[in-house]
């Protein structure tokens, strides 16, 4: 039985902690909480009976841990990670898994020196249609690929915003392409491989914050294909979206929902007797989009420490759609089309 604690107990713990604290993962359990504002980590502590903290050293010296799952601001993640490395412990981290390339490498390296494995979480490729659409990618039935697109479209009022300072701010959160479409940006460079260049525009619509609430981006992968990213939280009244779609020589796929989540079409030029499996048994998750890829993602994590298997995303591997996601902050600021392996001198995020 694994042993996780939870550090940051804000509005994304509540997930982690209800799969881990109403043990819904096989192998795994909830066994402290640690959050600077001690009403926050009382009440998951509370709630689910375990010890709880405001300091994480203090909580990484006295429990018996075995895997810390960091949930603290964007910002911090890097900083907490390196921290929290030196325990000899496992970490998971939220996205993204920090917002300069910088701290990217620097919590990579920590977690290298002390041996413990880095899983940054990515639950939308544990989607049932994702995985399918991926199946479809490893099996080269599209084929040569032709173009990408993901949408992001949903609503966060200035409400939301206004519950936490540190959202929509460039030093601790970035906007919308770092936040809420970060899992989809992942999800099309997964999908279509290695970026060539990026050129993008964004501005903030309607929400009264430092980075942007909406974003295009044009891109040219490696291979000749071409990727389309629109995200916005500056949808009224409420969410549209979250959806990705690609397309070649032969055939084309979509996954829409409010979490890529929903297989819409699953068309090829040469058809297959499973391809009716896919519409009829895979196309649409099990109730609760958030929960599953979760659960999912946790399985994961157990069964590669457990294990002792290469996990799905690392420190190297989180770190991809953080390089793609700074081009895009990059173009955005210059007006010019940015070409990956830059070095970033006018993007905002992280400072």
């Amino acid at each position: 039985m694994l042993k996780f604690a939870l550090i940051g107990c804000g509005r994304i713990a509540k997930r982690h902690s209800e799969l881990l604290g109403l043990e819904k993962i096989n192998g795994a359990k909830l066994v402290a909480a640690c959050d600077l504002d001690n009403t926050k980590a009382k009440s998951i502590g509370e709630q689910f009976c375990v010890p709880y903290y405001t300091d994480m050293h203090k909580m990484m010296a006295t429990e018996n841990i075995d895997v810390a799952v960091v949930l603290t601001e964007s910002g911090n993640h890097a900083k907490n990670v390196v921290e929290l490395a030196k325990y000899g412990k496992h970490i998971v981290v939220e996205k993204p898994m920090a917002l300069t390339l910088d701290d990217a490498d620097a919590m990579i390296h920590a977690c290298d020196a002390a041996g413990v494995k880095l899983f940054i979480v990515k639950q939308n490729r544990f989607n049932i249609p994702v995985m399918k659409l991926r199946e479809a990618i490893e099996g080269n039935r599209f084929g040569k690929l032709v173009l990408g697109t993901v949408r992001v479209r949903w609503c966060r009022t200035q409400d939301y915003y206004d519950q936490a300072k540190w959202r929509g701010t460039w030093a601790m959160d970035g906007g919308v392409l770092t936040n809420q479409a970060s899992h989809h940006v992942d999800l099309l460079e997964w999908m279509l491989g290695d970026v060539d260049s990026v050129f993008a525009m964004g501005r903030t619509a309607l929400a009264n914050i430092e980075t942007e609430d909406t974003a295009i981006v044009t891109i040219k992968f490696k291979n000749g294909a071409l990727g389309i990213i629109e995200a916005t939280t500056a949808v009224r009244p409420k969410d549209l979206e979250g959806s990705i779609s690609i397309l070649g020589e032969g055939g084309a796929v979509e996954i829409s929902g409010f979490a890529v989540n929903e297989m819409r079409t699953w068309n090829f030029v040469e058809p297959l007797p499973s391809d009716e499996d896919v519409m009829k048994k895979y196309s649409v998750n099990p109730p609760n989009v958030y929960g599953f890829g979760h659960q999912a993602y946790y399985e994961h994590v157990v069964d590669c420490i457990s294990n002792n298997k290469e996990h799905l995303v690392d420190g190297l591997e989180g770190r991809k759609s953080l390089e793609l996601i700074n081009a895009i902050y990059e173009s955005i600021e210059t007006g010019k089309e940015v070409s990956i392996r830059f070095k970033p001198k006018f993007c905002k995020l992280g400072g």
